[in-house]
């Protein structure tokens, strides 16, 4: 029983990781302002922005490139790793 719960929690950050990663590649993708395409990023965006804002705050952009999501992606594999030591 206990090794279900770290699994789903696992695919809980799995999951979170990637719509990091989806989010970063909507971003470079022009929005027209409405429609399904710009309702999934609203959501995505909504889903996404508080953990990145978190870094955003900590870490300027480096000759405009924001590196805030590589560290959040980082930050929550390490999160995931010390969960999954704890509850095993």
């Amino acid at each position: 029983m206990p090794y279900t719960i770290v699994l789903i929690i696992q695919r809980l950050f799995d999951i979170y990781g990637w719509l990091i990663v989806i989010w970063c590649i909507l971003s470079w993708v022009p929005r027209t302002g409405s429609g399904f395409f710009d309702d999934l990023c609203a959501a995505i965006s909504t889903l996404v922005e508080p953990f990145i804002g978190l870094f955003r705050r900590f870490i300027p952009p480096v000759m405009g490139v924001d590196f805030s999501p590589v560290v959040a992606i980082l930050v929550l594999s390490v999160i995931e790793r010390l969960l999954y030591n704890l509850l095993l």
